[in-house]
């Protein structure tokens, strides 16, 4: 997985249910999961490199191996949630305009300025546009994103009352705001399921084999039609942190990755289970997480909160 992008190239080609060599790969994810703690991922690799999977997989195997990724993803990831920090909508529609081409740590450093001096829609309307840069500027392309944030405010105010919209055909009208950023809001804001299809989720997707697509959209429609629309908001969460922590675009920790058995690219990246886990990243790596105010059950789990901006 070195030298992959977070569109890298994959195929349908994954391990069949139906043969022996899958039954062994089952047994094995089923042994891995519920190892002993943090040393599951290194246990799972070795497992997987024993396996030689097949070269088809039926619609009924993706599907199951899709869902049990998932559910391996949830027990590791049992506090996964999204790492804007925002206390309404209009905070969570503003973050993730915000986060395009830059961290989601950054964009946390960054707000609470902003959200100080602007907290509401009818306040970030009537910003002048070169104070706001000015806040905006360490996110990169401060002034697009000026320009958006400001225009969607004016928007909310004209045509929405103020009010962030809870449904996807208003939300896409919203300056900067895509189908990406729409379905972070109605899941994380208005509990209305949807799949965020970043460039993390793209990465893993295609490396799984779920799908081949390359097009945001149609990864969206592919995925969406493996999963119950229940799961999908939960499902984003799951495949971004994973992403961000242990599957990363470049060195990939495969060596300490806990669903290695079910990974159609396992050792594409670091196999060695040493070597691996110094290549974690955020909690799992000894590192502060994205959020400056993170939920408690991530405290609680070990995580720590981001330094606030221009800490040392």
């Amino acid at each position: 997985m070195k030298k992959k992008s977070t569109a890298s190239a994959a195929s349908d080609s994954t391990p069949a249910s139906d043969s022996a060599a899958s039954a062994s790969a089952s047994a094995s994810a089923r042994a891995t999961a519920r190892g002993s703690g943090r040393a599951r991922g290194a246990a799972g690799a070795r497992s997987a490199a024993a396996v030689e999977p097949p070269k088809a997989e039926s619609r009924i195997a993706l599907v199951r191996r899709a869902r049990r990724i998932n559910r391996e993803l949830a027990e590791v990831f049992p506090y996964a949630h999204p790492e804007l920090d925002f206390e309404n909508p209009f905070q969570l529609v503003v973050a993730t305009v915000l986060s395009a081409q830059t961290t989601d740590l950054r964009v946390n450093q960054t707000t609470p300025a902003l959200f100080a001096k602007y907290p509401a829609p009818e306040d970030l309307a009537a910003a002048n546009p070169e104070e706001v840069e000015e806040i905006l500027r360490p996110t990169g392309f401060f002034r697009a994103k000026t320009k958006s944030v400001i225009g969607l405010s004016k928007m909310l105010v004209e045509d929405f009352g103020g009010e962030v919209p809870g449904r996807l055909e208003d939300l896409v009208k919203l300056p900067g705001v895509g189908r990406k950023t729409a379905f972070v809001v109605l899941g994380n804001a208005f509990g209305r399921p949807g799949i965020t299809v970043d460039t993390h989720f793209q990465r893993l997707v295609r490396r799984w084999k779920w799908t081949e697509e390359t097009d945001p959209d149609k990864i969206e429609a592919a995925v969406g039609a493996l999963f119950p629309k229940s799961e999908w908001t939960d499902l984003s969460h799951h495949v971004i942190w994973h992403g961000r922590r242990i599957c990363h675009a470049r060195k990939p920790a495969c060596g300490a990755c806990p669903i290695a058995p079910l990974c159609p690219a396992y050792g594409e990246g670091e196999t060695d289970p040493d070597k691996a886990r110094k290549l974690l990243k955020y909690e799992k790596g000894g590192f502060p997480g994205q959020r400056l105010n993170p939920p408690q059950a991530y405290l609680d789990a070990g995580g720590r909160p981001a330094p606030p901006l221009g800490a040392a």
